[in-house]
């Protein structure tokens, strides 16, 4: 269990760290404003306090809008992923790519062969990690909670540094066995690894993680950019959770 609070701690820095946009500190002050501290510069708990300190349904309202805030990135990734389908080579690629976006756009949760066929995709031109074009990394970032108002070098190399640790803690996670964490720490893998869990069952969040190692204990480092759009491709759609 030492490894798994290891693992949730690093988890919990990345989730305190977030700084959120304008868009939901804006949604807070007109939809929540019940949740105000006093002032005339509108603090919110979610800003000033971490997670710990958060009452039930302040967590699960606070992740929700989290979440809703990434998944408006969602359809931009699977866009930009259509338009490079031609610039891909192979022929074979070029039709799993196809597929992948069809289903996904058509509301199906796709297989673990499904994303694991286009390894050798997102390990080269054009979708390769360091061939991401600028406008990409920046709906990657969203994504990911990350500010996008970086330079896009900046952007590229961060996203690469929080997907290689995401991959170590997921080595290290297949070792010790999903059946090691408690519910709570399920849940909050889930949700790092870009799953609102805050509404599925602890089984079903289970499974869920249970698919996302197998495919990125599957990947090689120079196939990290397809564990990146993996937030985007496997969660988009799982157990109806595309709103």
């Amino acid at each position: 269990m030492a490894l798994s609070r290891v693992c949730w701690a690093r988890a919990a820095v990345w989730g305190s760290a977030v700084t959120p946009g304008h868009f939901v500190t804006r949604r807070l002050q007109l939809g929540r404003s019940g949740l105000a501290w006093g002032g005339p510069r509108y603090l919110f708990p979610r800003q000033l306090l971490i997670r710990h300190f958060w009452t039930p349904k302040q967590q699960t309202d606070f992740l929700d809008i989290y979440h809703a805030f990434r998944k408006q990135s969602h359809p931009e990734i699977i866009s930009y992923l259509e338009k490079v389908i031609p610039l891909i080579s192979d022929t074979g690629l070029r039709w799993h790519l196809t597929d992948l976006c069809t289903k996904i756009q058509r509301g199906s949760h796709p297989a673990i062969r499904d994303i694991l066929a286009l390894r050798e995709c997102f390990s080269n031109h054009p979708l390769g990690m360091n061939q991401l074009q600028a406008f990409h990394v920046k709906a990657l970032s969203r994504a990911m909670l990350l500010t996008p108002y970086l330079p896009p070098p900046l952007l590229r190399h961060r996203l690469k540094t929080h997907t290689t640790v995401i991959h170590q803690l997921d080595q290290a996670l297949a070792k010790l066995g999903i059946g090691q964490l408690t519910a709570e720490e399920v849940k909050s893998a889930c949700y790092l690894r870009g799953l609102n869990s805050t509404h599925i069952g602890e089984d079903r969040c289970r499974t869920w993680l249970g698919e996302w190692l197998q495919i990125s204990c599957s990947l090689k480092e120079a196939e990290l950019s397809l564990l990146l759009h993996n937030v985007v491709l496997l969660s988009t759609n799982y157990l109806g959770t595309r709103r």
